[in-house]
């Protein structure tokens, strides 16, 4: 594929960083090297030493001096080459890619912040953006600056609605646009599974349709899934990636640490294909430097306790309180809610997103009502994509509520 054609002008003048590019010397160098190029501290000045982490099972994670001074240390842009291993490994595994050879893999200081360099790389204000509709806050917030001329996709209990991309999409003839990279939409955004707000997953039948238009109509698919571990189905069930379906490389996947580890170490991470995912990191060189490294190595160090599989039985326990969350809101809106508002069973996430059908917008009996009696909620013109029209939806979270609390709401 032509890749330069999805970058912005600004993605083109990003060069690499020499520094940068040194201090990714040090992980493979000999213990001989004498290193006078980076303005690396010595990390024998910094007063933290070794750590200790109590994990819930009782085991413990060991940081001793060696990986400390690494955690405490500036390190390689793409990441720490360990924990990318790692990674790469639970993504062949999940996902299989058919152009594995091709792709690559970055760890990000959260997959919203890759996720933000990536638009950075590839949009010019007022480019067209396909994207789902409603669509995560952050994604907007994201994309807002650039003025852009959303095609704004719908959704129902499903997910998004290949007839509705394909509707958006039919101002321009396949063909005539595959190689333009003016004026015409090079990018589509979507959130496949638990999707924040609605919480539905977009079944495999669709998946396959999107794919295909993205193919004709030569989209780059950022597919952004957070969610992808708490789908309340067993894992062999859940649906095919875009990832794992991407036979021509226009997949940027990108997954999260967040909702399963902890929100607060900040660490996700990106697959592409290797030129977009090079070109990721020169816009990391010129900004973050890298993730942090302490972070990386505690999860790391925190996989090579669990392995994989222990992995894999921490996110079943994850996806069984969540699900055990959900059924308790379900029960609470039947039982309070029924006759008066509207809503889709959640098939993972944290959310249930409701309609109120007698309402024409939701926000003052939110913002105004709701928060007088101590309830809140998002108003659902947050997820619009255009944020002067009216909603009469709202996002209910289950996450942190007692189901004492959510009874008494």
């Amino acid at each position: 594929m032509n890749y330069s054609r999805f970058l912005n002008q600004l993605s083109k003048g990003r060069k690499p960083s020499i520094i940068r590019e040194l201090t990714g010397l040090l992980t493979s160098a000999s213990p001989e090297l004498v290193f006078l190029a980076g303005g690396l501290p010595n990390t024998d000045l910094f007063p933290f030493e070794e750590a200790s982490i109590q994990l819930r099972d009782g085991s413990e994670i060991k940081l001793n001096k060696k990986l400390m001074s690494q955690g405490l240390q500036y390190g390689p842009t793409p990441g720490y080459a360990p924990l990318i291993m790692q990674l790469k490994n639970m993504v062949k595994n999940l996902h299989n890619p058919p152009l594995w050879e091709n792709s690559d893999l970055v760890i990000l200081p959260g997959s919203q912040d890759g996720l933000c360099k990536t638009f950075e790389m590839l949009l010019e204000p007022n480019d067209y953006v396909v994207t789902q509709e409603p669509c995560y806050t952050g994604t907007l917030a994201i994309v807002g600056p650039y003025t852009p001329k959303v095609l704004a996709v719908e959704c129902d209990d499903k997910g998004m609605i290949p007839n509705s991309l394909k509707n958006c999409l039919s101002s321009w003839d396949p063909q005539d646009i595959r190689e333009k990279s003016e004026g015409v939409p090079k990018v589509l955004y979507l959130n496949p599974n638990a999707c924040n707000p609605t919480g539905v997953s977009i079944p495999n039948e669709r998946r396959k349709e999107i794919y295909k238009l993205a193919c004709d109509y030569n989209l780059l698919i950022l597919e952004d899934d957070p969610y992808y571990f708490i789908q309340f189905d067993d894992r062999k069930n859940f649906p095919t990636s875009f990832l794992e379906m991407d036979t021509e490389g226009r997949v940027i996947r990108f997954d999260s640490f967040s909702k399963v580890l902890s929100s607060g170490i900040r660490l996700g991470f990106a697959t592409g294909p290797k030129p977009l995912m090079k070109q990721l990191v020169l816009h990391m060189q010129a900004s973050i430097l890298h993730t942090p490294s302490l972070t990386q190595i505690m999860v790391s160090e925190l996989l090579d306790n669990w392995k994989e599989e222990g992995f894999y039985e921490h996110t079943e326990k994850v996806k069984k309180f969540y699900e055990g969350r959900r059924n308790v809101m379900l029960k609470a809106a039947e039982k309070h809610l029924s006759g008066l508002c509207e809503w889709s069973v959640p098939t993972g996430g944290m959310f249930l997103w409701i309609k109120v059908p007698e309402l024409k917008d939701t926000w003052d009996m939110i913002m105004v009502r709701g928060l007088k009696k101590n309830v809140i909620l998002v108003p659902g013109k947050a997820f619009s994509t255009n944020l002067d029209e009216p909603s009469n939806y709202m996002r209910a979270s289950f996450s942190l509520a007692t189901p004492e609390k959510m009874e008494l709401v």
